[in-house]
């Protein structure tokens, strides 16, 4: 559980970012609503891409990965589609964000002490 809320805070620290220094991305509202956006924006990444990954297969194997880019811009607007508090004006816009995104994530997750056995494991009181 405390590895889900790490996660979303750490989701929501890295859209505040990308909405601070992009310029085709921003989230209104208060605390609670860049929360939500967070939310929503790690469960469709949870949902829809490995789904897409898969699908897209060839093109990651030709790309030699970085098309995982687009698919993390094209899930950023589908987020921004369903969440209001979050607007993202364009396909840059998305490309930028999402690269910018997925360096905050990697920051965040090279500083953060990694659970030893992943989510979902009892490992007691700390």
């Amino acid at each position: 559980m405390r590895n889900l809320i790490v996660r979303l805070f750490v989701n929501a620290v890295a859209l505040w970012v990308a909405a601070r220094m992009v310029d085709g991305i921003a989230l209104s509202g208060a605390f609670w609503e860049v929360l939500l956006v967070a939310a929503v924006f790690g469960l469709v990444n949870a949902l829809l891409k490995p789904l897409l990954i898969l699908l897209s297969l060839p093109f990651l194997i030709l790309t030699l990965g970085l098309f995982t880019i687009v698919i993390n811009s094209l899930l950023l607007m589908l987020t921004a589609t369903l969440v209001d508090a979050l607007a993202v004006e364009g396909w840059w816009a998305a490309l930028v964000g999402s690269v910018l995104i997925s360096i905050v994530s990697l920051l965040f997750s090279m500083l953060l002490p990694e659970d030893q056995h992943g989510p979902g494991w009892a490992t007691g009181p700390e």
